[in-house]
């Protein structure tokens, strides 16, 4: 039976971000993963994480100068020392707000420069941050991210991510599975996951081509969830997309799951409106 968290950076955007907790427990969510949680204290999360009987699935560490167009820093040369600190400062969030997994982005590459620099940094990198997560009882996900949304991110493909995490070797290092996308700059995805499922720590879904609701576009859903059942996938499944309309007006596709499983039901009825 798969578990679903709300990624509250894209899902309830009409609420600010510290009401999201309350609205996605209202809905039947009993997880929820977000990208940061830098601009808020630790315990100010933990507090809501609590009050609503949520489980945190995921967060991402720092990821560089978000605001300037960065999209993480593992595998740039010459910003190891950051790397480290934004490890450092990842792993004393997740002590008090309880997730297992830790999600570090590769960062961006410019045509001009070294592939094989930024891997061998990379490589580096992330043998360092599983390091220091196994001492957390942690894993580290790195993720495959297309290029359409993010032109020039380093890491694109499901088998380059796999074959880093074979070079680390590191057992709590681990792929995060993003069917959206896998989707756009592979497909195949039932196949992908059937291949690489042992390396899968994380998954994540959306609706393509346009990110929306999991029930809207060309990928069919019900049946790769059926799939990662199948497969004996026990963690939460991300749901990072962008809601066409209000959030909980578009969980319809949620509602097959919330009948299967009368514990995920949220105690008030449905909203009339889904």
């Amino acid at each position: 039976m798969p578990r679903f968290a709300a990624n509250l950076t894209m899902m309830y955007t009409e609420h600010a971000f510290l009401d999201r907790f309350a609205a996605a427990a209202r809905d039947g969510f009993k997880a929820v993963e977000f990208l940061f949680p830098y601009d808020f204290r630790a315990n100010e999360i933990k507090a809501r994480l609590d009050a609503q009987g949520l489980t945190q699935a995921l967060f991402n560490a720092p990821p560089g100068d978000w605001a300037a167009g960065e999209r993480g820093i593992a595998s740039l040369p010459g910003r190891e020392d950051e790397f480290r600190r934004s490890v450092d400062t990842a792993l004393d969030y997740a002590r008090v707000l309880g997730n297992r997994k830790l999600h570090v982005m590769a960062g961006l590459i410019a045509p001009t420069q070294s592939r094989e620099k930024h891997r061998d940094v990379y490589l580096k990198n992330l043998a360092h941050a599983a390091q220091v997560a196994q001492a957390e009882d942690m894993t580290v996900v790195i993720e495959p991210i297309n290029t359409r949304d993010i032109p020039g991110f380093f890491l694109n493909r499901q088998d380059d991510a796999q074959a880093i995490c074979a070079e680390v070797g590191a057992p709590n290092l681990k792929v995060q599975f993003d069917c959206y996308h896998c989707q756009i700059v592979e497909g195949d995805l039932a196949s992908k996951l059937r291949r690489d499922f042992a390396g899968i720590g994380h998954i994540q879904i959306a609706g393509v081509p346009e990110r929306h609701e999991p029930s809207i576009g060309e990928v069919n859903y019900p049946y790769l969830f059926d799939l990662i059942d199948s497969l004996g996938y026990d963690g939460y499944i991300g749901c990072e997309y962008r809601p066409r309309a209000a959030t909980s007006a578009g969980l319809g596709w949620l509602e097959p799951y919330l009948d299967a499983n009368p514990d995920a039901r949220p105690d008030a009825s449905p909203n009339a409106n889904r």
